[in-house]
């Protein structure tokens, strides 16, 4: 069943705006209290022409202080498996389902914690109005946050992955396909199976660009 949004989520949302508008209202959302403990609010890069969307879970630690989503370790992976997959980075659209750093304080490092759901309700009208906006051929959800977002419901990765699918995302008609995150690919560049994984990874992003058309 889809989630229900929060009420008043929405109030900050200009409706209408473009994505410079857009970028710049979110630095005064306070739909959640993700907004005080970050360095900033983290919205979005890439054209806004983009045939192709990732979305990803969340800022990380470089992705808070420098104010881009994927700079970090796990943004580098990604650009290079889009690079692998065919597809040129500068042409795709980069954001986030939250776009708050959500951590842990442990001593001078920041740790990574998952959203939960009231973060991504709260976001949701953001991911939205940015799709609004767009005209992508195809959305890519990076990981399971992202896909609860863009659905409205839970997503298993490995059961559901490299599918491209039509209507899967409310009031839009561009078609999605789930893989994973490229944190969870870099988490096992000591296993055995990374290469695996990393493969799988480059995989869903060439069927999502033949899929966009």
């Amino acid at each position: 069943m889809a989630e229900v949004e929060r009420p008043g989520a929405q109030q900050w949302v200009p409706e209408g705006a473009g994505i410079p508008a857009l970028r710049e209202a979110a630095k005064g959302c306070r739909g959640c209290e993700l907004w005080e403990p970050a360095e900033q609010v983290v919205f979005s890069a890439g054209p806004p022409s983009a045939t192709m969307v990732l979305v990803g879970e969340q800022p990380g630690d470089q992705e808070d202080r420098r104010g881009m989503p994927f700079v970090g370790p796990a943004g580098t992976l990604l650009v290079q498996a889009v690079k692998d997959a065919g597809i040129d980075p500068a042409t795709v659209y980069r954001t986030n389902a939250v776009k708050h750093f959500r951590f842990e304080q442990r001593g001078a490092r920041r740790i990574h914690k998952t959203p939960e759901t009231v973060h991504i309700t709260a976001c949701r009208p953001w991911l939205h109005a940015e799709l609004g906006e767009l005209s992508p051929g195809i959305v890519v959800a990076l990981g399971a946050t992202a896909g609860r977002a863009l659905f409205g419901r839970a997503v298993r990765i490995g059961a559901e992955r490299g599918r491209v699918l039509e209507g899967a995302i409310a009031d839009s008609d561009a078609k999605s396909l789930l893989t994973a995150h490229p944190s969870a690919v870099l988490r096992m560049q000591r296993d055995p199976g990374y290469d695996e994984a990393y493969a799988a990874l480059v995989a869903d992003l060439r069927t999502a660009a033949a899929a966009a058309g």
